[in-house]
């Protein structure tokens, strides 16, 4: 297995392939691939998927992957690296928080990442564009081409939220997912996390919340906003240097022992292990 690793804070590529290269790949950055045309099979962590023009799929560090390809295929590769996310800031603070949902809830799901239609026919535009800025390289090209690559990524988190619950579909009202994103921008402040607060804010009742929640995600309240914190844990073991006691006073668990107790139910291991098994 081969392992990958990116130089630059982000790259592209444009390749139509008859055949990917032999042996999974593991990445040491993160990886959009954008399905232009062609058949075939994405295998990614012991799981596969057929592909088919329009898919996108996210591949993050720690996912093993490969293509295998029936009929020949347009890719377009769009690589990206932690140190692109780092180097945001001001304005562009969004972003990393709307990265930082990507990369926690993504890993470890094959298929493809568009659950919204009218996204699907955006994508492909976007994508385009930036063939197009890269073909051509007109004054300002590189600059466009990072703006439509933010542009991407909003898109892709705003998918992201409408994957994760197992009960969210294309259709589903509008209102939980305003939930799910208040849930994932108010994470770290839980005073704005109680049923309470989340009735207050959009004007549900209190008694109406959790069944129209539970209806609409298949998840309690409290079942999402456990496994949502947890999957941000399991991202800082991955992709930070930070000791787990660090890692239980940012996510507001009580103590240490609280957070490996949470983390060993989902996990089936503790922190500790989980970080020497994957890094």
């Amino acid at each position: 297995m081969r392992k990958e690793s990116l130089h630059r804070p982000f790259e592209i590529e444009f390749v139509t392939l008859e055949q990917y290269p032999k042996g999974s790949r593991h990445n040491s950055y993160f990886e959009l691939v954008y399905i232009f045309n062609g058949t075939g099979i994405q295998y990614i962590n012991q799981h596969k998927f057929n592909y088919k023009a329009g898919n996108l799929f996210l591949l993050t560090p720690q996912d093993i992957h490969s293509f295998e390809i029936t009929t020949p295929t347009q890719f377009f590769f769009l690589r990206f690296n932690e140190y692109y996310v780092k180097t945001k800031s001001g304005q562009e603070k969004d972003t990393i928080q709307r990265m930082e949902s990507i990369l926690q809830n993504a890993s470890h799901r094959p298929g493809c990442i568009l659950k919204n239609q009218v996204d699907k026919p955006l994508i492909a535009a976007l994508v385009s564009s930036i063939i197009q800025e890269s073909d051509h390289q007109q004054i300002y090209h590189q600059k466009v081409i990072e703006q439509i690559v933010n542009a991407i990524i909003t898109i892709v988190a705003r998918n992201i939220a409408l994957k994760l619950p197992k009960n969210i579909k294309e259709n589903t009202g509008e209102v939980v997912l305003d939930i799910l994103h208040y849930i994932q921008e108010n994470i770290f402040d839980p005073s704005r996390l109680k049923a309470a607060k989340i009735s207050q804010h959009f004007g549900i009742s209190l008694s109406y919340l959790g069944r129209y929640f539970k209806k609409q995600t298949g998840e309690t309240l409290q079942q999402y906003l456990t496994t949502y914190k947890l999957r941000l844990v399991e991202a800082r073991l991955l992709h930070s240097d930070m000791r787990i006691g660090e890692i239980a006073f940012e996510f507001n668990f009580v103590d240490e022992s609280h957070l490996n107790r949470s983390f060993k139910k989902l996990k089936g291991v503790s922190p500790t292990e989980y970080r020497k098994q994957y890094c």
